[in-house]
């Protein structure tokens, strides 16, 4: 009975709230992020990640557990990559740079919703309405900004991040492929910058860069992320 009492008594429903919001905010981003990679493929005529059942909405299919935990405590992470076969592309390097580039672009247009989103709800749900309305806007903040940290997290060229995909078109394909071999290495090296902080610096800059255009863009207030995020 004491450890109920106990239990009850240092219950944070504030802090729970949060947690399911960033939560879903995640699952959100990372199913859309991998969900058009796999589109593009299919599109661009490789149906591999049909095959493997990874155009699905389904966030289970596309989650990965440490890029998962890296999202949720360190703001940066990843998911289970998307199977793409070059073979099946009719230009294998500018589809495969096609299929890279949809998921950092899908991240960005899902920030721009989210603010769309947003502003509506500051025209139509006046301010006075309470924390319902205090954590919706929370929440579309909080999709926004994870997805631009996602989509340029993604565009850094290193394995096996999109930004590496893109490389195919500048590289020569001996240099490319060379690249590629360390592609495990370096993604232990990624993870190492972004838990140390060492990546936060930079992409906070951008992150801020890209959301005040977005802010413009949608009408949503710039200082509600500022307030909540520092931008």
């Amino acid at each position: 009975m004491d450890l109920l009492q106990d239990f009850l008594n240092n219950f944070d429903l504030y802090a729970l709230l949060q947690l399911a919001i960033r939560t879903a905010a995640v699952v959100l981003c990372i199913t859309v992020h991998e969900l058009c990679h796999g589109y593009a493929a299919y599109a661009l005529g490789d149906r591999t990640a049909k095959r493997a059942g990874r155009l699905s909405f389904n966030p289970l299919r596309h989650i990965d557990p440490v890029g998962f935990l890296m999202l949720l405590v360190a703001h940066v992470g990843w998911a289970k990559p998307v199977p793409v076969d070059m073979r099946h592309f009719k230009r294998p390097k500018r589809d495969m740079a096609l299929t890279a580039l949809a998921g950092p672009s899908s991240n960005f247009l899902l920030a721009l919703a989210a603010l769309g989103c947003g502003a509506l709800v500051f025209k139509i749900w006046p301010e006075s309405g309470g924390a319902a309305f205090a954590y919706a806007v929370f929440f579309l903040s909080y999709i926004a900004v994870l997805s631009v940290g996602l989509g340029l997290f993604n565009l850094i060229p290193i394995p096996p991040l999109d930004g590496s995909r893109l490389m195919s078109c500048v590289l020569p394909d001996r240099l490319y492929y060379k690249l590629m071999s360390y592609e495990r290495w370096l993604m232990l090296a990624v993870i190492a910058l972004a838990w140390f902080g060492i990546l936060s610096g930079p992409l906070h800059i951008c992150m801020g860069w890209v959301l005040r255009g977005l802010c413009t863009v949608s009408g949503f207030p710039v200082e509600i992320l500022s307030y909540y995020f520092g931008f």
